[in-house]
């Protein structure tokens, strides 16, 4: 899957793995999480509850389920959580942070 095509298929999307690329290395603290493309020298921040959940996207085998093991975290309804973790994404693939496997691919 293109990035391209990941961030027009919201279905696709939440059947796909996400993985964050050996040129981009990130380390969390209580209130943030940093995020280093080692390609672009650039640092990137996300709050703390976007921190959990790049560290629950690179656990999951695809996005459906980290959207599962999110809710139940955050008390939230999973088609809340998938909205935000699609937006989320989208915003890292936008910046290079992150790769997209199809959900044939794993």
């Amino acid at each position: 899957m293109t990035p391209e095509t990941a961030l027009t298929d919201t279905a696709a999307l939440l059947a796909s793995r996400i993985k964050v690329p050996q040129h981009v290395v990130y380390r969390s603290f209580p209130s943030e999480t940093v995020v280093l493309n080692l390609q672009t020298g650039k640092y990137h921040g996300l709050n703390a509850t976007a921190g959990r959940m790049l560290e629950e996207l690179e656990r999951s085998s695809c996005l459906a389920e980290a959207a599962a093991a999110l809710a139940g975290v955050y008390e939230q309804p999973r088609e809340v959580l998938e909205r935000d973790l699609c937006e989320l994404c989208q915003s890292l693939l936008q910046r290079g942070l992150v790769e997209v496997e199809g959900a044939s691919a794993d």
